[in-house]
């Protein structure tokens, strides 16, 4: 009887046919005997959906991320509440590492004694079967995804080891400046911050070129990774946009997937470790520079804000694009002249292998448009922003992030 009511409340969610879940979720909330029924019934769908989830190319951190962009914040404490339960079964040496950091980024731990506790029935028990319903629906029609890592209990990792990952201690240092560069009120040193950390990340990935150029055989690092990186609202597609001409410049591709708010970045570790700190910290540089350029209206007194930003956005992607590439071709120029031999072949051999992942992952790739730019006065603002947000690794930065 229970099986066949779950049954029948994800199909009326699947016919979008409200009164009949809602028929269906009374009965297994309020029917006599069925609570320890309903409740086994329904961890166990969500630890079986969520171990399907892993097989089909998510991860946890996307799992919460499309839970918060489709449902509500009780949905997203039982999505992590579940990955975490779900993840008792597997030994940690069988863990992949960024499949670690992002449970331990999420907060996925077990809090609870019994598992029927992380149900939370605190707002009444109709309302948790509901909710849990709602998630196992959502976890339940999940498309499949490229697999970006192995799954759990299928990792063999080394402690201690993560093949050609950037060094902490120079992410770091990158971090330290990009806040300074967040957080200054002179467009200078904002300037000079952000010059710096771009420095150090461009001359990092040309090491990490060479070195694993000149380990061949069973001691090289891998190929190409990936990484989800989330692309909120509003104005998602300039945002795409900024993303894209970042990893573009660090010799990454990004493919962006509208409807789960996300965008993959394929490249190598040093490469993709730039990316994301750049593009956290230049998304940060371009809402501020826009929120400070304030709202638009046009001469009847009609809001024109929203093209405004959505254009001040796109152009401040553009130009930061054309700066990066000029920053990224200097820094080559400069670690050619200091190795003594031509880096080029090096560099293309690696984007060749990132062309290759993407296309093992998206084999029916489509390019589409981020939106129309409609708004002269928001292009020219946001392409002045940019360029004071110019990247010029030409300057001699020797302090660092000191």
């Amino acid at each position: 009887m229970v099986a066949g009511l779950l049954s029948a409340a994800l199909e009326a969610r699947r016919r979008h046919d409200e009164i009949e879940f809602r028929r269906c979720v009374k009965i297994l909330a309020q029917g006599q005997g069925l609570r320890e029924a309903v409740d086994r019934a329904l961890l166990d769908a969500l630890n079986r959906h969520v171990t399907l989830a892993w097989h089909g190319g998510w991860q946890p951190a996307d799992l919460v991320r499309l839970a918060g962009r489709r449902l509500e914040a009780r949905h997203v404490r039982l999505v992590t509440d579940a990955i975490a339960a779900e993840m008792r079964a597997y030994a940690a040496a069988t863990v992949d590492d960024r499949w670690l950091d992002q449970l331990d980024a999420i907060g996925a731990t077990v809090w609870w004694g019994r598992d029927e506790e992380y149900l939370r029935d605190d707002g009444g028990r109709t309302a948790m079967v509901a909710c849990a319903l709602r998630v196992i629906h959502l976890l339940a029609t999940l498309p499949a995804l490229g697999r970006l890592c192995p799954v759990p209990g299928t990792a063999r990792r080394t402690p201690g080891v993560r093949g050609g990952a950037v060094d902490e201690r120079t992410l770091a240092r990158v971090r330290a400046l990009l806040a300074k560069a967040e957080s200054t009120e002179f467009e200078a040193e904002a300037e000079t911050f952000t010059a710096a950390a771009q420095a150090l990340m461009a001359r990092h990935s040309i090491d990490a070129a060479l070195l694993a150029a000149q380990t061949p055989g069973p001691g090289a690092a891998g190929g190409p990774e990936g990484r989800r990186l989330g692309v909120d609202a509003p104005y998602e597609g300039p945002k795409a946009m900024l993303l894209d001409v970042i990893a573009s410049a660090n010799h990454c591709r990004s493919v962006w997937s509208r409807h789960f708010g996300f965008a993959t970045v394929l490249g190598f570790p040093a490469d993709l470790a730039a990316v994301e700190v750049l593009f956290t910290s230049l998304l940060v540089q371009a809402t501020t520079a826009m929120r400070l350029a304030g709202s638009r209206r046009d001469g009847l007194g009609r809001s024109r804000t929203r093209s405004f930003r959505q254009s001040f956005l796109a152009a401040y992607a553009q130009r930061i694009g054309e700066r990066l590439r000029e920053a990224t071709g200097e820094a080559v120029r400069e670690a050619a002249a200091d190795a003594g031999r031509d880096l080029l072949p090096v560099l293309a051999a690696r984007e060749q292998a990132v062309e290759a992942r993407v296309e093992e992952l998206f084999p029916t790739l489509t390019l589409v448009g981020a939106g129309a730019v409609s708004n002269r006065e928001g292009w020219i603002s946001g392409r002045a922003a940019a360029d004071r947000a110019v990247l010029d690794v030409r300057r001699k930065l020797a302090e660092g992030g000191r």
